[in-house]
């Protein structure tokens, strides 16, 4: 399945998507999460690479193939990550990636840190709600687990 918007389009990921996916991945890890070391992120990014190789993945790209951003969801739909490249950011592609998901699924689940508050207020935009706030121990950060259903 494949939706449209005028500027952009979403479809799943290609083998060959993987590398530009992870600098998606990492430069907006760095500018979202200044709190956690840059060598967290980047010592973690080949088993990153490795998991969204088997995740459930949707690309948006622009009518030039160019990947704008990603959402990957894994079993029990969780949601395991979000990313817009940085210069287009603001623009409605995570929202266009979250209703896409929303339209194919009848209850999301995820975990945003709680110094992310700009993540935070766009999930609770698209209907998520906060079940419970829980530590991370690989981070040392509080994080909300938030969830989704249609209802």
């Amino acid at each position: 399945m494949e939706t449209k918007s005028n500027t952009f389009q979403i479809r799943k990921l290609k083998k060959e998507d993987l590398d530009e996916v992870m600098n998606i991945w990492l430069s907006s890890n760095l500018d979202a999460h200044s709190f956690i070391s840059a060598d967290y992120w980047k010592s973690n990014a080949e088993m990153v690479k490795e998991a969204i190789a088997a995740a459930e993945v949707y690309v948006s790209e622009d009518k030039d193939s160019i990947i704008l951003g990603f959402i990957g969801i894994v079993p029990d739909d969780y949601v395991a990550g979000l990313f817009v490249r940085r210069s287009h950011r603001s623009l409605g592609i995570g929202k266009s990636l979250i209703h896409y998901c929303q339209s194919i699924h009848q209850k999301l689940a995820l975990k945003v840190f709680t110094k992310n508050s700009r993540a935070i207020q766009f999930y609770k935009g698209k209907g998520f709600k906060i079940q419970e706030e829980t530590f991370d121990p690989t981070t040392n950060e509080k994080e909300y687990s938030m969830l989704w259903k249609n209802i």
